[in-house]
């Protein structure tokens, strides 16, 4: 059976909010690509409301690619716990949560969420600006660390 990073990880031990490179592979011409997961709550003890996190995943989807060149993707886990960010190149956890941290303030002061039409969205009707502004406080709040193993 094929490995999965992310199952790998001992959820019980990590302390959110955190950014942690998850991995990085490269090919045989050189190219880099990277995945970070983007952790705001602590696993297991909350998780992102469904119309929070959709705001937040087009948010961050936009913002981050400001901040940070070469973003593929920007999605959401499963567990509603943070977002996973696949990027092209080598960036350090340290400029990712600087980056991150200065996203999450554009979205506290925001009053526009893009590409929430029925055309330009699969669940347009499922968003909260509001929820959105009101976890990226409380991650803001706690602090982004590059360490998700800090005591």
């Amino acid at each position: 059976m094929a490995k999965v990073e992310s199952f790998e990880l001992d959820h019980t031990i990590v302390k959110a909010p955190y950014v942690r490179l998850a991995g990085t592979e490269k090919n045989e011409k050189g190219s880099v690509i990277q995945k970070y997961d983007l952790r705001f709550l602590q696993p297991n003890k909350d998780a992102l409301p469904t119309a929070a996190v959709h705001t937040l995943e087009h948010l961050l989807a936009t913002y981050l690619r400001d901040e940070l060149p070469g973003i593929i993707d920007v999605s959401p886990m499963g567990c509603r716990t943070g977002f996973y960010m696949i990027i092209w190149d080598e960036h350090a956890p340290g400029d990712v949560a600087a980056a991150l941290t200065k996203v999450l303030r554009k979205v506290v002061e925001t009053d526009y969420v893009p590409a929430v039409s029925e055309l330009e969205c699969g669940n347009y009707k499922d968003h909260s600006l509001f929820g959105a502004q009101e976890y990226a406080k409380i991650v803001l709040n706690a602090g982004i660390s590059d360490d998700p193993f800090r005591a």
